[in-house]
């Protein structure tokens, strides 16, 4: 971006004097004229040459060079401005529980497709961060290791379903398989979103235990439970079609607390679509990408050229007056 300035541009003021000089010459010349008639102006014409009529110029020359000159006195300055920023994202993996009970559908349209549309729109906005997904039910997998290709992950979000691993909610065991995909990050920010229903009830690993190693690898938990207060309605598979039970909603607050507590993340409690969409908005805010902006300026002095035209207007008009324009005694 360019821009022009003037480092003492108080002395700009003295433009107006040219312009004075020119107005009062114009009055005084209106003042003084004086007209005689003639039966006729024929022999007049003859009289009128190119030298009278710009006899005027090397005096609009010098209020022209003068002008020019308080420009330069005034030290014009052109500077160049320009940006360079850098952006260090966070590192994210997304830890969500795919159990039969996140098919309850005290969300809308059930737990676990809620869960995912609210995840895949906050990827979408985490355009400088690395983000990964594992899932875990009885056993936990990668379904997508960190990357920022986010289309790719978003793709594979949309493919995930209950039932593709064993029943069960081993929360150890997810924590554990997203801690060893953020271990050896370099990232200056390491996160899991570590999203269930319920208590855990497999796996080998116990949640705490889990959360001891993540706070090793200076990697922080945000915990979210997900569900209503009390009942929600669960679908049954039955020989005359789906029918609907009200399941008891049992989520292992205090553990999900503890995780989040020796991680120095926080826990967050979801219990209809509008919450959960406000949980990820508050884990944005938490969480923002380190950028950096250089600002560069480089100026460059303008005066000279200024200067260089009014000597140029100056010896112009000396020239006219000496030569062309000599006015002859």
């Amino acid at each position: 971006m360019n821009n022009f300035s003037f480092v003492n541009s108080e002395l700009l003021i003295l433009l107006i004097i040219p312009i004075i000089i020119l107005i009062w010459n114009h009055i005084k010349k209106s003042k003084n004229k004086s007209s005689i008639e003639f039966s006729n102006t024929e022999s007049l014409q003859s009289l009128t040459s190119v030298k009278t009529k710009f006899k005027n110029i090397p005096y609009y020359l010098k209020l022209v060079a003068s002008s020019l000159l308080v420009i330069a006195i005034a030290r014009p300055q052109s500077s160049t401005k320009w940006e360079e920023s850098t952006t260090e994202g966070i590192d994210i993996i997304i830890s969500m529980d795919i159990s039969g009970s996140m098919l309850a559908e005290d969300l809308k349209p059930n737990r676990l497709e809620s869960s995912k549309n609210v995840a895949m729109s906050f990827i979408s906005k985490r355009i400088n961060d690395r983000i990964g997904l594992t899932i875990f039910s009885g056993e936990s997998f990668t379904q997508c290791p960190l990357t920022t290709d986010h289309n790719v992950l978003i793709n594979l979000f949309k493919d995930v379903k209950s039932g593709m691993i064993e029943d069960g909610t081993a929360i150890g065991m997810g924590l554990a398989n997203a801690v060893n995909r953020l271990k050896e990050s370099n990232a200056i920010s390491k996160v899991v979103i570590l999203l269930t229903d319920g208590v855990n009830n497999s796996g080998t690993i116990a949640p705490l235990t889990a959360a001891e190693i993540a706070k090793k690898f200076g990697i922080r938990v945000y915990t979210i439970g997900i569900g209503s207060e009390g009942y929600a309605p669960y679908p049954f598979q039955t020989p005359f079609g789906i029918q609907y039970q009200d399941v008891e909603v049992k989520i292992d607050e205090k553990t999900l607390q503890d995780i989040a507590t020796i991680t120095d993340g926080k826990y967050f409690r979801a219990k209809n679509n509008s919450t959960l969409k406000k949980v990820y908005e508050d884990i944005d805010l938490l969480e923002k990408s380190k950028i950096e902006t250089i600002e560069f300026k480089n100026k460059s002095e303008e005066f000279l050229l200024f200067g260089i035209a009014s000597l140029c207007f100056l010896i112009v008009a000396f020239l006219l007056n000496i030569t062309y324009l000599k006015r002859i005694p």
